[in-house]
This record gives C-alpha cells, structure tokens and sequence, in this order.
C-alpha cells in the first residue's frame, strides 16, 4: 500500500501498510540498501530522533512504524489492540513489508519492551537487538529513587498509571509551548543559511545537529491527540515483564545502554536487563532518557559492532 502525504522530517520515504489485524499503518522507509534495521521507538517518537540512519549512504537498510492512531497510523477497529503485544504484531508487519527476514532491532523506551516482546514470539527473525531506555515490561520508574530505599512493584505501577492519566491535562499546553521553541531554532538556522552563510560551517563541532533532531521531534510530539497518546501509555503500563527463563531464552546478540540520569528508565534497571540476557554487553551513558538525541555518534557506534556480533 501506499500514500502518505506528509514530511516526517526523516528522508527516505513513508507509505501505508496493513497491520496483521487489518489497521492502517504508516511504514517509514530509508530507501538504502545495507543491513537491516527495525526501530521500535518511543510512543510518539518518530525516525526524526535518529538521523544516523537517513540517507542512501548510511550503511543500513532501516525502517519503522508509527505507533497505532500516532503519526498517520490510523486507530484499531478494536481500541484495546494497543498494548505492547499489539505493537511486537505490528514490528513483524513492518518487517514483511520492508521484505526483511532478520533485521537487528533498536529499541528505545517502551519500544524495548516491544522489541522484546517480538523477539520472544519470532526470536528467528531478530538477528540482535539494541536495547536503550527502557526495559522488558512497559511500567516507568516515575517515582524518583532513594539510596536504601525500596519501592515496591505494584506501587510504581499505580504511580505511573496516574502519571498516563495526568498527560491528558498537561500534555497539550506543553505541546503548545515545544511546538513554538523549535520553529526558532529552525529559523535561525534558515536566516543565516539565506544569508549565504553556511549553517554548518560556523558550527564546525556539529553540536547543532542535535538540536534541529530535537526542534523536528518536538514538533512531532505536538502533534498528538494527546486523549489517545495517554491510553496508549496505560496500555504499554499493563504490559507484564517476562520471566527470567523467557528473558534467558532470548539467545540473541544484545547490547543494553544506561543513561546515567535517566529517571524513567534507570541505571539499575538497565544493568538488571543486561544480567538476565544470556549475550548481553552493558553500555553506559552520562545521558538522561533521550539518548538518540543526546549521542547519535555513540549509538551509531554500538548500532555498527552490535551488526557484526550478529553477523549482518
């Protein structure tokens, strides 16, 4: 299928796809040839966050999905379809249509859990996996951690419940306020570049570059019906983490990356993530929980060797 009459602000291409239950999704596409790459993105995030892959010359053939009723995807006929189960379904799909056998999947945030989730039900199509910012049940840590202190499971879950529902009443005056912060940021770029004064060249460290990713991403996010994002989050919260043994059984290469100071997803979290898989390397981070846009020249690094430990 085809059709999307939109800029993702990605490059390559988008287009329409049927998801295994029959709901309309829109499949973001590279057009390169290279090895194989499926992003499971954070809800709401976009291939915008991950400019390393764009371009016919980045080395990788990758693509993603935009999460249901997110993004030009269209909302399930069934509305309780939109739990992590749901979207590992529709991570298989993406890959069919992007005619992938085996791909190396890159997780981030609740789409760790997703990634996760996939490689359980098809583990032979998952050559490795690239797991950041989140881990393998869809609950936020938002409850802050306390040296000594234990919080127990069932009341981070309340707590991040509550945290899905108060984005319906805080989601859309700070989506007005991010939507209005980056078109700055991208006019400024645009006068000096009118100017015919060359953008990169005043900028020769590149650390402008993470800022016009975050400018395009925040106003991806400004976008959304923020109503159906926040059931999108409790769904993801319902999500149960897999046991031990099925979390051993996922024999995969496997790279875990710990933000530092990522209070959603934490270091100990994420270390706990790397010692229950069997071929897992640690990374960490001096990083919060965006970290594609905080070290693409990181990831890209560990996106690269995690490739050849797979073997693509």
């Amino acid at each position: 299928m085809s059709g999307a009459d939109e800029d993702d602000g990605a490059g390559g291409y988008v287009e329409d796809m049927l998801a295994a239950d029959g709901t309309r999704l829109r499949r973001w596409d590279n057009g390169a040839a290279g090895v194989p790459v499926v992003l499971s993105n954070g809800l709401g995030a976009s291939a915008a966050a991950w400019p390393f892959l764009h371009g016919e010359h980045s080395g990788y053939h990758a693509t993603t999905w935009y999460h249901r009723g997110l993004g030009g995807s269209a909302r399930p006929d069934d509305e309780s379809r939109i739990g992590v189960g749901a979207h590992a379904d529709d991570l298989i799909a993406t890959m069919d249509a992007a005619g992938m056998d085996r791909a190396v999947v890159v997780g981030w945030s609740v789409g760790v859990a997703v990634a996760i989730e996939a490689a359980r039900r098809a583990p032979e199509r998952v050559a490795g996996l690239l797991a950041l910012g989140g881990v393998a049940t869809g609950v936020f840590r938002v409850l802050p951690a306390f040296p000594g202190a234990s919080v127990p499971e069932g009341v981070h879950r309340r707590a991040a419940q509550i945290g899905g529902w108060l984005l319906r009443v805080v989601g859309p005056p700070v989506a007005g306020v991010i939507d209005m912060l980056p078109r700055g940021m991208d006019a400024s770029r645009d006068a000096l570049e009118r100017a015919g004064m060359d953008a990169a060249a005043l900028d020769p460290t590149g650390s402008a570059a993470p800022m016009i990713t975050l400018a395009e991403v925040a106003r991806q996010f400004a976008r959304h019906d923020w109503t159906w994002f926040s059931r999108m989050v409790l769904a993801a919260a319902e999500h149960d983490a897999p046991d031990d043994d099925a979390l051993a059984a996922l024999r995969m290469p496997t790279t875990v990356v710990s933000g530092d100071y990522d209070t959603l997803a934490p270091p100990a979290d994420m270390a706990a993530l790397a010692a229950a898989l069997p071929d897992a390397r640690l990374v960490r981070l001096p990083g919060s929980h965006f970290l594609p846009l905080q070290f693409p020249d990181a990831l890209a690094g560990e996106l690269a060797a995690l490739a050849e430990r797979a073997g693509l």
